[in-house]
């Protein structure tokens, strides 16, 4: 990993994924990252199958250690406490009220620490009338007003992966780094609060412009129509993605490549309004075309016709492509006891320098002895000092 955080002490008492994810994004980046589990069951996350190393785990967690300690519990939180001196983050995402049960509230910990930055994330929020409420990936979506452009009204199902909990995490991490930037000025830190329901509201920013600005309420398909984007079905059962949005040349590349040079001389097709008011139609006459050919040969043609398009990739297949392997976006690493851990890299370079190492996920409590031992150690030379002092 390229360690621009170097040297920054985090501690992460999260669970699920917003916290955790806001974590590894911060461990991503080369701090130091300790996670704090409950003794025995640790992160929710962690369960599967009888074991303690889910793949939900797994994702959002690499690149910490583990140490378990029960803040209720005088002897570890005398740990926890001295954890908080050297740290420079705190991260939780518990409801509002359960830090201070647990110990962990902010004015207790910025009394033991001045300078450290607090983040704690909500699902709606520290106060209010939802404050209380529980909030999941799919409840933050729906209030957002996001859900609402996902549902296909033809088949009303929840798809696709934990967006508001991973884009929450997102928004943690960027809110810490412009604490922590401040801080090195002022000496001060600060508490940033971020809540699932904010994370999403802001993420939905396109619909909310539209409706304000223009008094219009976007649909599932709003966006696609305007934006001409298609999935198609090719003659061997696999998909490709096409993103034509308005210049002519990607049109007229892609009548070349479906030979049918004439196509958009069609009213119906002949400039982007009607394109838009016709898309229906569209899709269905382009789909009629690229179920003669299977994928390879349409990505070839799309290809030299300069048409913006991509395989609809499913997992197994994406970090294979040959531009993902230039880009060396798999990248593993060894646990001493699991084995070798597969995952996408940090997305981030620098000065050309790809973050190609990668810690594996801790086991719980993994590194109860090493951290203990190091503030013990810490807490030795420290009393040493001050003796001979």
């Amino acid at each position: 990993m390229i360690k621009v955080l170097q040297g920054v002490k985090v501690l992460e008492q999260g669970t699920f994924i917003t916290g955790p994810a806001a974590g590894m994004l911060l461990g991503d980046l080369g701090a130091d990252v300790i996670k704090i589990e409950q003794p025995e069951t640790g992160d929710p996350f962690r369960a599967f199958k009888g074991g303690l190393y889910s793949p939900h785990f797994q994702t959002y967690n690499r690149n910490k250690r583990s140490i378990t300690l029960n803040t209720k519990n005088a002897e570890d939180l005398e740990v926890f406490d001295a954890l908080i001196r050297e740290a420079d983050i705190y991260i939780q995402n518990f409801r509002p009220g359960a830090a201070e049960r647990l110990n962990a509230g902010e004015t207790r910990l910025r009394e033991i620490n001045p300078r450290l930055i607090y983040c704690a994330i909500s699902g709606f929020g520290a106060t209010g009338p939802a404050a209380g409420r529980p909030s999941y990936d799919t409840v933050a979506q729906a209030a957002s007003g996001f859900l609402n452009l996902l549902v296909n009204p033809a088949n009303p199902r929840v798809v696709g992966p934990a967006i508001a909990d991973s884009l929450t995490g997102f928004y943690a991490a960027y809110g810490i780094l412009g604490a922590l930037h401040e801080r090195n000025r002022t000496g001060v830190g600060r508490k940033v609060e971020v809540s699932m329901l904010e994370a999403m509201s802001h993420f939905n920013l396109d619909a909310f412009t539209h409706y304000y600005s223009a008094g219009e309420v976007m649909g599932p398909y709003s966006r696609p129509s305007v934006s001409q984007s298609y999935v198609l079905p090719c003659a061997d059962g696999k998909w490709i993605a096409l993103h034509m949005s308005s210049p002519e040349k990607f049109w007229q590349g892609l009548a070349n490549a479906i030979e049918r040079p004439d196509l958009f001389k069609d009213p119906r097709f002949a400039s982007r309004e009607a394109r838009i008011e016709h898309q229906e139609v569209l899709i269905d006459v382009l789909g009629e075309r690229f179920r003669l050919h299977p994928r390879e040969i349409w990505c070839q043609r799309l290809e030299a016709e300069d048409v913006p398009h991509a395989p609809m990739y499913d997992t197994s297949e994406a970090l294979e492509d040959p531009q993902a392997r230039h880009l060396q976006l798999l990248v593993s690493g060894r646990h001493p006891t699991l084995g070798e851990f597969r995952t996408v890299r940090c997305p981030v370079s620098y000065d050309g320098e790809r973050a190609l190492e990668v810690v594996p996920p801790p086991l719980l409590g993994e590194h109860d002895v090493e951290v203990r031992q190091a503030l013990q150690a810490r807490h030795d030379q420290t009393g040493t000092a001050k003796t001979e002092a």
